[in-house]
Protein backbone atom coordinates (compact mmCIF):
# COMPACT_ATOMS: atom_id res chain seq x y z
CA UNK A 1 0.00 0.00 0.00
CA UNK A 2 1.29 3.42 -1.23
CA UNK A 3 1.18 6.07 1.83
CA UNK A 4 -0.05 9.28 1.02
CA UNK A 5 1.85 12.23 1.98
CA UNK A 6 2.13 15.79 2.22
CA UNK A 7 4.78 18.21 1.41
CA UNK A 8 5.50 20.21 5.19
CA UNK A 9 8.03 22.93 6.06
CA UNK A 10 10.46 22.69 9.19
CA UNK A 11 12.84 25.97 10.20
CA UNK A 12 16.29 24.61 11.19
CA UNK A 13 17.59 27.46 12.69
CA UNK A 14 18.61 30.35 13.22
CA UNK A 15 19.63 28.59 17.03
CA UNK A 16 20.18 24.95 15.47
CA UNK A 17 23.45 23.46 17.14
CA UNK A 18 24.87 21.91 14.05
CA UNK A 19 24.15 25.17 11.69
CA UNK A 20 28.37 26.76 12.54
CA UNK A 21 26.89 29.81 13.73
CA UNK A 22 23.35 31.81 13.31
CA UNK A 23 21.57 30.86 10.29
CA UNK A 24 18.29 29.66 9.20
CA UNK A 25 17.56 26.83 7.12
CA UNK A 26 14.12 26.68 6.29
CA UNK A 27 13.08 22.79 4.44
CA UNK A 28 10.81 21.70 2.33
CA UNK A 29 10.69 17.53 3.18
CA UNK A 30 8.32 14.39 2.38
CA UNK A 31 8.50 12.71 5.20
CA UNK A 32 12.49 12.83 5.97
CA UNK A 33 13.57 13.29 2.43
CA UNK A 34 14.84 17.20 1.52
CA UNK A 35 11.97 18.54 -1.38
CA UNK A 36 13.81 22.28 -1.20
CA UNK A 37 15.41 24.61 1.07
CA UNK A 38 15.78 27.85 1.48
CA UNK A 39 19.11 29.50 3.65
CA UNK A 40 17.95 32.47 5.54
CA UNK A 41 20.72 34.82 6.28
CA UNK A 42 21.49 38.37 8.13
CA UNK A 43 20.81 37.18 11.55
CA UNK A 44 24.54 38.18 12.44
CA UNK A 45 25.05 40.94 10.33
CA UNK A 46 26.95 43.99 11.35
CA UNK A 47 27.81 46.06 8.66
CA UNK A 48 31.46 45.73 8.61
CA UNK A 49 31.70 46.83 5.06
CA UNK A 50 29.90 50.24 5.48
CA UNK A 51 31.85 50.64 9.25
CA UNK A 52 35.30 50.30 7.59
CA UNK A 53 34.02 53.41 5.51
CA UNK A 54 33.96 55.57 8.84
CA UNK A 55 37.32 54.63 10.39
CA UNK A 56 40.93 54.87 8.89
CA UNK A 57 43.19 52.51 7.16
CA UNK A 58 44.59 51.53 10.59
CA UNK A 59 41.53 50.96 12.31
CA UNK A 60 40.13 48.95 9.68
CA UNK A 61 42.68 46.15 10.39
CA UNK A 62 40.91 44.94 13.78
CA UNK A 63 37.56 44.62 11.50
CA UNK A 64 38.83 42.02 9.73
CA UNK A 65 39.55 39.61 12.42
CA UNK A 66 35.93 39.56 13.20
CA UNK A 67 35.02 38.25 9.48
CA UNK A 68 36.07 34.35 9.68
CA UNK A 69 36.62 34.58 13.47
CA UNK A 70 38.44 30.68 13.75
CA UNK A 71 40.83 32.12 10.98
CA UNK A 72 41.40 35.58 12.21
CA UNK A 73 44.90 35.81 10.96
CA UNK A 74 44.48 35.09 7.36
CA UNK A 75 41.57 37.71 7.46
CA UNK A 76 44.14 40.19 7.95
CA UNK A 77 46.58 39.85 5.10
CA UNK A 78 44.36 40.26 2.15
CA UNK A 79 43.08 43.78 3.36
CA UNK A 80 46.69 44.74 4.22
CA UNK A 81 47.77 43.66 0.67
CA UNK A 82 45.16 45.18 -0.67
CA UNK A 83 45.51 48.87 1.14
CA UNK A 84 50.13 48.00 0.48
CA UNK A 85 48.76 48.28 -4.00
CA UNK A 86 47.08 51.51 -3.64
CA UNK A 87 50.00 53.22 -1.64
CA UNK A 88 52.52 51.18 -3.10
CA UNK A 89 54.06 49.91 -0.01
CA UNK A 90 57.21 47.30 0.08
CA UNK A 91 56.93 44.74 2.48
CA UNK A 92 60.83 44.15 4.30
CA UNK A 93 61.65 40.13 3.04
CA UNK A 94 61.83 38.97 6.73
CA UNK A 95 57.79 40.30 7.43
CA UNK A 96 56.37 38.19 3.94
CA UNK A 97 57.99 35.12 5.82
CA UNK A 98 56.45 35.87 8.61
CA UNK A 99 52.96 36.48 6.97
CA UNK A 100 53.10 33.21 5.78
CA UNK A 101 54.10 31.09 8.76
CA UNK A 102 51.19 32.70 10.09
CA UNK A 103 49.02 31.59 7.26
CA UNK A 104 49.54 27.84 6.96
CA UNK A 105 49.70 28.12 10.90
CA UNK A 106 45.93 29.37 10.77
CA UNK A 107 45.12 27.18 7.56
CA UNK A 108 45.54 23.89 9.86
CA UNK A 109 44.23 25.53 13.06
CA UNK A 110 41.47 26.47 10.79
CA UNK A 111 41.37 22.80 9.14
CA UNK A 112 40.94 21.26 12.16
CA UNK A 113 38.07 22.34 13.73
CA UNK A 114 36.34 22.29 10.32
CA UNK A 115 37.03 18.21 10.39
CA UNK A 116 36.06 17.67 14.00
CA UNK A 117 33.33 19.76 14.31
CA UNK A 118 32.16 17.69 10.72
CA UNK A 119 32.60 14.43 12.76
CA UNK A 120 30.63 16.23 15.49
CA UNK A 121 27.88 16.81 13.08
CA UNK A 122 28.14 13.17 12.46
CA UNK A 123 27.44 12.42 16.12
CA UNK A 124 30.59 11.47 16.96
CA UNK A 125 30.15 13.79 20.08
CA UNK A 126 33.88 14.71 21.32
CA UNK A 127 36.40 12.44 20.66
CA UNK A 128 37.55 13.47 16.80
CA UNK A 129 36.68 16.91 17.96
CA UNK A 130 38.89 17.09 21.57
CA UNK A 131 41.87 15.60 19.77
CA UNK A 132 42.17 17.93 16.73
CA UNK A 133 41.32 20.81 19.23
CA UNK A 134 44.44 19.11 21.11
CA UNK A 135 46.46 20.33 17.89
CA UNK A 136 44.66 23.57 17.28
CA UNK A 137 45.38 24.78 20.86
CA UNK A 138 49.37 24.59 20.25
CA UNK A 139 48.70 26.59 17.39
CA UNK A 140 46.96 29.35 19.17
CA UNK A 141 49.82 29.05 21.90
CA UNK A 142 52.02 30.17 19.55
CA UNK A 143 49.50 33.00 17.79
CA UNK A 144 49.48 34.75 21.82
CA UNK A 145 53.06 34.25 22.20
CA UNK A 146 53.82 36.20 18.98
CA UNK A 147 50.45 39.25 19.37
CA UNK A 148 48.81 38.53 23.24
CA UNK A 149 45.58 37.09 21.73
CA UNK A 150 44.09 33.89 21.23
CA UNK A 151 41.41 34.52 18.69
CA UNK A 152 41.17 37.98 17.34
CA UNK A 153 45.14 39.09 16.18
CA UNK A 154 45.38 42.27 14.60
CA UNK A 155 48.81 41.38 13.72
CA UNK A 156 49.42 42.50 9.99
CA UNK A 157 50.19 45.65 9.11
CA UNK A 158 50.62 47.65 6.31
CA UNK A 159 54.48 47.20 5.79
CA UNK A 160 54.74 43.92 7.77
CA UNK A 161 53.62 42.86 10.76
CA UNK A 162 52.96 44.72 13.92
CA UNK A 163 56.30 43.17 15.52
CA UNK A 164 58.67 40.61 15.26
CA UNK A 165 58.47 36.92 16.50
CA UNK A 166 60.28 36.49 20.05
CA UNK A 167 62.86 34.33 20.66
CA UNK A 168 61.24 31.58 21.72
CA UNK A 169 58.70 31.18 19.18
CA UNK A 170 60.85 29.13 16.23
CA UNK A 171 61.42 26.02 18.76
CA UNK A 172 58.42 26.38 19.76
CA UNK A 173 56.94 25.87 16.28
CA UNK A 174 59.78 23.79 15.01
CA UNK A 175 58.01 21.01 17.66
CA UNK A 176 54.90 21.47 16.64
CA UNK A 177 55.80 21.24 12.88
CA UNK A 178 58.04 18.14 13.77
CA UNK A 179 54.78 16.23 15.49
CA UNK A 180 52.70 17.40 13.77
CA UNK A 181 52.33 14.47 10.77
CA UNK A 182 52.08 11.74 13.13
CA UNK A 183 48.97 13.78 15.05
CA UNK A 184 47.06 14.07 11.23
CA UNK A 185 47.95 10.37 10.54
CA UNK A 186 46.46 9.88 13.89
CA UNK A 187 43.24 11.47 12.54
CA UNK A 188 43.38 9.42 9.11
CA UNK A 189 43.60 6.19 11.62
CA UNK A 190 40.52 7.43 13.43
CA UNK A 191 38.26 8.60 10.74
CA UNK A 192 39.14 7.93 7.49
CA UNK A 193 38.06 4.31 7.03
CA UNK A 194 35.50 4.53 9.75
CA UNK A 195 32.71 2.49 8.40
CA UNK A 196 30.01 5.00 10.03
CA UNK A 197 32.09 7.53 8.52
CA UNK A 198 32.46 6.09 5.26
CA UNK A 199 28.20 5.51 5.33
CA UNK A 200 27.52 8.86 5.99
CA UNK A 201 29.81 11.10 3.64
CA UNK A 202 30.49 8.81 0.49
CA UNK A 203 28.70 9.62 -2.52
CA UNK A 204 26.53 12.34 -0.41
CA UNK A 205 26.35 16.13 -0.78
CA UNK A 206 27.66 15.66 -4.99
CA UNK A 207 28.99 18.92 -5.80
CA UNK A 208 30.08 18.22 -10.19
CA UNK A 209 32.96 19.81 -11.03
CA UNK A 210 30.34 22.50 -13.48
CA UNK A 211 28.38 23.29 -10.71
CA UNK A 212 31.68 24.24 -8.74
CA UNK A 213 33.12 26.51 -10.81
CA UNK A 214 29.86 27.79 -12.34
CA UNK A 215 28.66 28.75 -8.76
CA UNK A 216 32.41 30.54 -7.95
CA UNK A 217 33.26 28.09 -5.18
CA UNK A 218 36.49 27.98 -4.10
CA UNK A 219 38.97 26.45 -1.80
CA UNK A 220 38.55 22.94 -0.01
CA UNK A 221 35.11 22.70 -1.79
CA UNK A 222 36.42 23.17 -5.31
CA UNK A 223 39.66 21.43 -4.95
CA UNK A 224 37.00 18.22 -3.91
CA UNK A 225 35.08 18.71 -6.98
CA UNK A 226 38.63 17.98 -8.84
CA UNK A 227 39.57 21.51 -9.83
CA UNK A 228 43.13 22.49 -8.96
CA UNK A 229 43.04 26.30 -8.64
CA UNK A 230 44.80 27.40 -5.80
CA UNK A 231 45.78 31.26 -5.75
CA UNK A 232 48.96 30.61 -3.99
CA UNK A 233 49.92 28.90 -7.16
CA UNK A 234 47.95 30.84 -9.78
CA UNK A 235 48.31 34.22 -8.48
CA UNK A 236 50.96 33.86 -6.15
CA UNK A 237 51.06 36.56 -3.61
CA UNK A 238 54.20 37.29 -0.88
CA UNK A 239 56.95 34.56 -1.65
CA UNK A 240 54.29 31.64 -2.08
CA UNK A 241 56.58 30.83 -5.41
CA UNK A 242 59.50 29.94 -3.09
CA UNK A 243 57.77 26.80 -1.76
CA UNK A 244 57.24 23.32 -2.98
CA UNK A 245 53.91 22.13 -2.01
CA UNK A 246 51.06 20.11 -3.83
CA UNK A 247 47.26 21.12 -4.29
CA UNK A 248 45.73 18.45 -3.17
CA UNK A 249 42.26 17.37 -5.39
CA UNK A 250 39.79 14.54 -5.56
CA UNK A 251 37.55 13.66 -8.14
CA UNK A 252 34.29 13.34 -6.97
CA UNK A 253 33.45 16.36 -4.54
CA UNK A 254 31.18 14.34 -2.13
CA UNK A 255 31.20 15.35 1.84
CA UNK A 256 34.41 12.53 1.87
CA UNK A 257 36.42 13.68 -0.77
CA UNK A 258 35.72 17.91 1.10
CA UNK A 259 37.05 15.98 4.21
CA UNK A 260 39.98 14.28 2.62
CA UNK A 261 41.60 17.37 0.42
CA UNK A 262 41.78 19.14 3.98
CA UNK A 263 43.46 16.54 5.94
CA UNK A 264 45.95 16.49 2.55
CA UNK A 265 46.38 20.33 2.78
CA UNK A 266 47.25 20.22 6.64
CA UNK A 267 50.55 17.97 5.56
CA UNK A 268 51.02 20.33 2.65
CA UNK A 269 50.98 23.27 4.98
CA UNK A 270 53.73 21.43 7.62
CA UNK A 271 55.53 21.59 4.51
CA UNK A 272 55.69 24.77 3.66
CA UNK A 273 55.74 25.80 7.50
CA UNK A 274 59.30 23.34 7.52
CA UNK A 275 60.57 25.50 4.25
CA UNK A 276 59.83 29.17 5.28
CA UNK A 277 61.33 28.36 8.75
CA UNK A 278 64.37 27.02 6.97
CA UNK A 279 64.35 30.43 4.62
CA UNK A 280 63.57 32.84 7.45
CA UNK A 281 66.00 35.56 6.97
CA UNK A 282 67.08 38.73 9.12
CA UNK A 283 66.10 41.28 8.68
CA UNK A 284 63.17 44.37 9.48
CA UNK A 285 59.74 43.55 9.97
CA UNK A 286 57.89 46.34 9.02
CA UNK A 287 57.93 49.09 6.41
CA UNK A 288 57.83 53.33 7.78
CA UNK A 289 53.94 54.00 6.61
CA UNK A 290 52.59 57.40 7.70
CA UNK A 291 50.36 56.76 10.92
CA UNK A 292 47.54 59.15 8.74
CA UNK A 293 47.84 57.01 5.72
CA UNK A 294 46.34 58.49 2.53
CA UNK A 295 46.50 56.15 -0.47
CA UNK A 296 46.55 57.84 -3.73
CA UNK A 297 43.37 58.18 -5.71
CA UNK A 298 42.73 54.98 -7.20
CA UNK A 299 41.04 50.84 -6.58
CA UNK A 300 42.59 48.47 -5.92
CA UNK A 301 41.76 44.49 -5.06
CA UNK A 302 44.08 41.71 -3.13
CA UNK A 303 43.26 38.23 -2.25
CA UNK A 304 44.30 34.73 -0.86
CA UNK A 305 44.09 31.16 -0.47
CA UNK A 306 42.25 31.55 3.07
CA UNK A 307 41.31 28.25 4.87
CA UNK A 308 37.84 28.70 3.09
CA UNK A 309 38.76 29.77 -0.17
CA UNK A 310 39.40 33.09 -1.83
CA UNK A 311 39.26 35.82 0.05
CA UNK A 312 39.52 39.42 -1.44
CA UNK A 313 39.40 43.06 -0.49
CA UNK A 314 38.10 45.56 -2.45
CA UNK A 315 39.26 49.18 -1.85
CA UNK A 316 38.44 52.47 -3.42
CA UNK A 317 40.86 55.02 -2.40
CA UNK A 318 39.78 59.19 -2.69
CA UNK A 319 42.81 60.13 -1.04
CA UNK A 320 41.39 60.79 2.56
CA UNK A 321 42.21 58.57 5.20
CA UNK A 322 39.30 56.52 5.03
CA UNK A 323 38.16 54.15 2.45
CA UNK A 324 35.58 55.64 0.03
CA UNK A 325 34.52 52.04 -0.68
CA UNK A 326 35.40 48.73 1.14
CA UNK A 327 33.75 45.21 -0.71
CA UNK A 328 34.95 41.81 0.88
CA UNK A 329 34.41 38.73 -1.26
CA UNK A 330 34.01 35.59 1.63
CA UNK A 331 34.23 32.36 0.74
CA UNK A 332 31.97 31.15 2.89
CA UNK A 333 29.11 33.22 1.38
CA UNK A 334 29.99 32.33 -1.76
CA UNK A 335 30.35 28.70 -0.78
CA UNK A 336 26.79 28.57 0.01
CA UNK A 337 25.54 29.51 -3.42
CA UNK A 338 25.69 25.91 -4.15
CA UNK A 339 24.38 24.39 -1.23
CA UNK A 340 20.43 24.25 -2.62
CA UNK A 341 21.59 21.61 -5.55
CA UNK A 342 23.92 19.40 -2.85
CA UNK A 343 21.08 19.26 -0.32
CA UNK A 344 17.63 18.62 -2.70
CA UNK A 345 16.66 14.90 -2.53
CA UNK A 346 18.73 13.75 0.38
CA UNK A 347 17.46 13.24 3.77
CA UNK A 348 17.27 15.32 6.63
CA UNK A 349 19.93 14.05 8.35
CA UNK A 350 21.73 13.84 5.48
CA UNK A 351 21.39 17.76 4.81
CA UNK A 352 23.24 18.64 8.47
CA UNK A 353 26.11 16.82 7.62
CA UNK A 354 26.66 18.31 3.70
CA UNK A 355 25.71 21.44 5.24
CA UNK A 356 28.87 21.29 7.49
CA UNK A 357 31.01 19.82 5.00
CA UNK A 358 31.17 23.15 3.41
CA UNK A 359 32.82 24.75 6.64
CA UNK A 360 31.20 27.70 6.62
CA UNK A 361 31.82 30.70 9.45
CA UNK A 362 29.04 33.29 9.76
CA UNK A 363 31.21 36.45 10.89
CA UNK A 364 32.33 36.22 6.76
CA UNK A 365 28.80 35.31 5.76
CA UNK A 366 26.73 38.11 7.76
CA UNK A 367 29.52 40.43 7.00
Amino acid sequence: MTLKTEPFVINLGPVHPSTHGVFRLRATLDGEVVMDIEPIIGYLHRGIEKIAEGRNYKQDIPLTDRLDYVASMSNNLPYVMAVEKLAEIAVPERAEYIRIIMAEMQRIASHLLAVGSLANDLGTFFTPFQYMFREREKIVDLFEMVCGQRLLYNYMRFGGVSHDIPDEFIPALCKLVSTMPGFIDEYDQLLAENEILLARLKGVGILPKELAINSSVSGPMLRASGVEWDIRKVDSYSVYDRFNFDIPTEVIGDCYDRYRVRIQEMRQSVRILEQAIEQLPPGEVLAKVSPRLKPPVGEAYAHIEAPKGELGFYLVSDNSEKPYRLHIRAPSLINLTALREMVIGWKLADAIVIFGSIDICLGEVDR
